[in-house]
């Protein structure tokens, strides 16, 4: 997990070591610094929605597991794609509700915009094997990882 400490006054994020994220902005801090310190222009909405996709990453025997939550879309919707052979990439865009002149809006919440994650995995993810589903607004993409070879033991005979 990273700490990210965001700047309350616009000035540059820092991020402590994370080694296995390439883009996190998932801090809850970040999120509520960031809609305090600036009006709900559809910039902040934009970047809440980035903030917004949720990724569960674990590692099994056999493959890495990632899990992200993103109601309301369809498979269509998003992306999953390997770029530069170890970094999977999960990428799409929500839509923004439609308003109507009558509308009068007490309260918006749900992101809309583009969001994008990237992981980078070890050299033991078998890139060219990754798979992806979609169901009730949860993406699963598995990411097999090459078996461990047991150290092969041979017995020697002693003479003498």
């Amino acid at each position: 997990m990273s700490l990210t400490i965001p700047s309350l006054l616009g000035g540059p994020r820092t991020d402590v070591f994370d080694p296995f994220s390439v883009w996190d902005l998932s801090d809850e801090f970040f999120n509520s610094a960031l809609a305090n310190t600036m009006s709900s222009s559809s910039s902040v909405r934009d970047a809440s929605a980035i903030a917004n996709a949720r990724v569960d990453w674990k590692e099994t025997p056999e493959a890495h597991v990632f899990k992200a939550d993103l109601p309301g879309l369809k498979k269509e919707e998003v992306k999953v794609e390997v770029e530069e052979g170890r970094v999977l990439q999960i990428s799409g865009e929500r839509s923004k509700e439609q308003e109507e002149k009558n509308d009068k809006w007490h309260r918006v919440e749900r992101s809309s915009g583009k969001f994008l994650r990237r992981f980078t995995l070890p050299e033991t993810a078998k890139m060219d094997q990754v798979k992806a589903s979609m169901e009730n607004g949860v993406l699963t993409v598995t990411v097999p990882k090459v078996e461990d070879k047991k150290p092969e033991v041979k017995a020697i005979e002693i003479s003498g």
